[in-house]
């Protein structure tokens, strides 16, 4: 705990807005019961007009005077509808209500608090995707709450006029080509380019047919995203109404599956990792998969998920990140195929290119229950070191899991 922190004379609160305090019934919460997204607004403008009860910013500035700086953190937030509890305790998050939302029809606490370690910040954010609630608080003078600086924020709806997109060129649709993608694949999938720069590929994210994110390259693989996406998997919409999905490594393997028959295929949209991760982070932390938890809501409704990553260390590290944050029990990873007598396709799109659709079709049939998959991995790495009675029965434990 902070030392006392002792005011020479009162603070001053600049809260406009007073929220009365309600008693919910508390909920547990889980990382199966909130989606985690994008901030779309964070303005504090809610609370410019509504009429501050009388004296109540004076008994908070009495209140304030001479106590911890965690306590005027918990006050003040308070004052605008924040019931802090007992675990919200500096460097740690706390799941609370949101009182702007109240958590939506099951009243589940989707509110994340967090109080720096010093003690001299709180922040919050909701992670419901119809309420996005995010903002701070200052245990010094300055103003009571402020607007957080967002991560994903546009001053208006993403376009594609003002991406200043256009239709593939020649250039490009050739490009494609070349990778056996067909023009009408390209223009299902909302492929596009830079108007100011013809070479330069621009892969259109939508949800619910708006465009909310984009993703440049270039023929030579460079990439980068435009500041404002949001993080999602290219082609979610495609999932909306799946039972069985497919996951890939890259937009342009995501548009091998459609040449090979399967539109319920979605790709990650920064790539694989250099290795898995050892621990799973809570999932306000989760960064680097935050564009699972954006569309949990559509991978929920899921049954069977194919893990169609790079055949890699990096892809293998990928599948097992996803496996892991989303259910081994209803992951299957597909096998590539060899391509000479020592070595192994890479992705859809090599396979798609050498071998053709029908046989990046037989190769997605034939994925098989993830589980197995890694357990044969560790076999045929450990074979020349362990008797075959013992690999059987590793692969035998591993089958009745499943």
């Amino acid at each position: 705990m902070t030392p006392s922190l002792f005011l020479c004379r009162p603070l001053r609160l600049h809260t406009a807005l007073v929220f009365s305090k309600h008693h919910f019934p508390s909920s547990p919460l889980s990382s199966s019961n909130f989606s985690l997204v994008p901030v779309r607004s964070c303005s504090s403008s809610h609370s410019s007009n509504a009429p501050t009860p009388h004296g109540t910013a004076e008994k908070m500035e009495e209140q304030i005077v001479g106590v911890d700086k965690v306590d005027i953190l918990k006050q003040k937030m308070e004052v605008i509808g924040i019931l802090c509890t007992d675990s919200c305790v500096p460097g740690k998050y706390t799941n609370l209500l949101c009182p702007k939302c109240n958590g939506g029809p099951t009243m589940e606490r989707s509110l994340s608090v967090h109080i720096v370690q010093k003690g001299d910040l709180a922040m919050w954010r909701c992670f419901r995707t119809d309420c996005s609630w995010a903002d701070k608080v200052f245990a010094d003078g300055r103003a009571a709450h402020n607007e957080v600086k967002k991560k994903v924020h546009y001053s208006g709806q993403m376009t594609e006029k003002s991406l200043k997109l256009e239709p593939l060129g020649e250039k490009l649709t050739a490009y494609f080509s070349e990778r056996m993608i067909s023009e009408e694949t390209l223009r299902r999938n909302g492929v596009m380019q830079r108007s100011s720069n013809k070479d330069i590929i621009a892969f259109t994210y939508k949800r619910n047919g708006l465009l909310v994110a984009c993703k440049y390259r270039t023929i030579e693989k460079s990439y980068w995203q435009e500041k404002a996406s949001e993080k999602i998997l290219y082609g979610v919409d495609d999932i909306n109404d799946a039972a069985e999905i497919i996951i890939v490594e890259g937009e342009i393997d995501k548009l091998s599956l459609e040449e090979a028959g399967f539109c319920n295929c979605v790709s990650v949209p920064d790539g694989a990792p250099v290795k898995s991760s050892t621990k799973l982070p809570p999932v306000e932390k989760d960064t680097a998969y935050q564009y699972l938890w954006n569309c949990k809501q559509n991978l929920d409704k899921v049954s069977r998920i194919i893990l169609a990553t790079d055949n890699d260390k990096p892809g293998q590290a990928l599948a097992k990140d996803i496996a892991r944050r989303l259910g081994t029990h209803r992951c299957w990873q597909v096998s590539w195929p060899k391509k000479d007598e020592v070595s192994y396709y890479k992705d859809a799109n090599e396979v798609l290119k050498d071998m053709g659709p029908d046989a990046l079709k037989k190769v997605i049939e034939n994925a098989e229950p993830y589980q197995l998959c890694t357990a044969d991995q560790v076999v045929q790495s450990s074979d020349e070191h362990k008797p075959d009675e013992i690999l059987a029965s590793q692969l035998t434990k591993c089958t009745r899991r499943l």
